[in-house]
């Protein structure tokens, strides 16, 4: 599978000097549009050297930096497509089940090759942190991954909130979330314009946010802390979450672990009320 431009970033950032990296950031702020900007225009966006912008398309694999753009243009025209015009696409199998299997593990696999063990290990010691409270909220199909992500961490630690319902209701929630909060946001293509008004504000109040999100990047990357690009593109109409609800899964095992006692009195005291 080719990696989009973002994971090839996330693989290669630790390893840039700074100016790359400073390069590097602000096109994941603005993605991909910062990149189909002139090359002065990326440099002046980025504070850096023409040739700094040059030689970070060059580590990223590129020949040049019109086969860059080239490749976030491809990029934005995956993000951008409906379910309808998936379902016209002739590499669908019309519901084969082995490609669609087939599909749903390389998804698997090439989500965990572009997630560092650090990385896992950082999000899961903030969503074990105790000094503040843990909002989640998803779209319209990925909703159910925060519910239940929700359903879990709430057994084990308190002050856990999955917010559903309007988006009116969403918002009133704001006035109780601050620097100590956590808000973890769920939104693949084509994605959510409220999710993404909410996640602005909730920035601009110092909620740190943790993005889970497909390998195109909500533009909600901008506002977060933590991104979590998964693979959902399947031989189908539709985009799967499959990937993503594994990451999911292995996060909520790592929090446990990190929450060993106290989760487990937490555990026994529920029992106890049933």
């Amino acid at each position: 599978m080719i990696s989009s431009i973002a994971e090839l970033i996330s693989d290669r950032i630790d390893a840039m000097p700074a100016g790359e990296r400073r390069a590097a950031q602000t096109l994941i702020a603005n993605y991909p549009l910062t990149g189909l900007k002139t090359v002065a225009e990326f440099s002046a966006a980025a504070g850096v050297s023409s040739p700094t912008i040059l030689r970070f398309v060059a580590r990223l694999g590129f020949q040049n930096y019109p086969e860059f753009q080239s490749a976030l243009q491809d990029e934005l025209a995956a993000q951008l497509q409906s379910p309808a015009s998936r379902t016209l696409n002739p590499n669908s199998t019309g519901g084969a089940v082995s490609p669609m299997l087939e599909a749903t593990l390389d998804n698997m696999r090439e989500t965990f090759r572009h997630l560092t063990d650090k990385q896992l290990a950082d999000i899961a010691a903030r969503l074990a942190e105790r000094r503040g409270k843990t909002f989640l909220i998803g779209g319209r199909f990925t909703d159910p991954l925060a519910r239940y992500m929700a359903a879990h961490l709430a057994i084990i630690q308190p002050d856990v909130y999955h917010l559903a319902g309007q988006e009116s209701i969403w918002r009133d929630r704001l006035i109780d979330m601050g620097k100590r909060d956590v808000l973890v946001i769920f939104d693949i293509r084509r994605y959510q314009e409220s999710l993404i008004r909410f996640a602005e504000k909730a920035h601009q109040r110092g909620v740190q946010i943790i993005l889970f999100t497909d390998q195109w990047l909500s533009p909600i990357a901008r506002f977060a802390r933590h991104v979590i690009a998964g693979r959902t593109a399947v031989p189908s109409a539709w985009d799967s979450s499959a990937a993503l609800f594994v990451v999911v899964e292995t996060l909520i095992g790592a929090v446990t672990s990190q929450l060993e006692a106290a989760g487990a009195k937490r555990i026994r005291d529920l029992e106890s009320l049933r």
